[in-house]
């Protein structure tokens, strides 16, 4: 492998009690029911714009589910303040990647703006190639657009491309967009249904990306 396409949340960086705190306020600003942390994390890797309604117990009009999302992006930004941090070991392995020429992308289901900002918050801002963006794909994972729109933006080959994820949505859109996918078992909140997914590596730590 040498095109190498992370996720961000539970992949890159330990993210998942912020999401889950910012959910779970937004829920309650917006005076609906609040979702058990099991469903937040269980949604984790799929777009607000799929989750959020599936999370509701109340049936949301277009305008009110815009609403929702605005005051998560807000209860996210302060949230984040309060620790978004790289998993051991994943600081030297993107270095050493990096440093033996390989290519190096991320493929959130996170707005590019947030994303952006996160990563500069871990110190990886200038780190990738490129970013892809819910805002940037037609379809949400597990469709294969972000992808398949960096294999075509930056002439990668397929078969010299994984897809490194920690939830099942990660490994799904891999096998769609026809490359290697890579089970991140350090940050699976549901190891099994990753697992399930039959992924090309099941990894424990990032380290283990290096022999790929």
């Amino acid at each position: 492998m040498h095109n190498f396409l992370f996720d961000f949340d539970s992949t890159l960086a330990d993210t998942r009690d912020v999401a889950v705190l910012a959910t779970q306020k937004a829920y309650e600003i917006k005076g609906l029911a609040i979702p058990s942390r099991e469903a937040v994390v269980s949604y984790m890797g799929v777009p607000i714009e799929v989750s959020f309604a599936k999370m509701a117990t109340e049936s949301l009009s277009d305008a009110a589910l815009e609403g929702l999302y605005t005051v998560f992006r807000e209860q996210y930004h302060e949230a984040e303040k309060l620790g978004i941090t790289l998993f051991d070991g994943m600081a030297e392995t993107l270095a050493t990647l990096k440093d033996r020429g390989d290519h190096l992308y991320v493929v959130s289901s996170k707005h590019s703006v947030p994303l952006q900002r996160n990563l500069d918050q871990i110190g990886l801002g200038k780190t990738f190639e490129a970013i892809s963006g819910s805002d940037t794909v037609a379809h949400y994972k597990p469709a294969p657009d972000g992808i398949l729109s960096l294999l075509d933006r930056f002439d990668l080959a397929a078969n010299q491309s994984v897809m490194i994820g920690d939830a099942k949505y990660d490994m799904q859109m891999g096998n769609n967009a026809g490359v290697a996918t890579a089970a991140a078992m350090w940050g699976a909140a549901d190891p099994a249904s990753v697992k399930a997914e039959k992924p090309t590596y099941v990894l424990s730590t990032p380290a283990e990306l290096l022999t790929i």
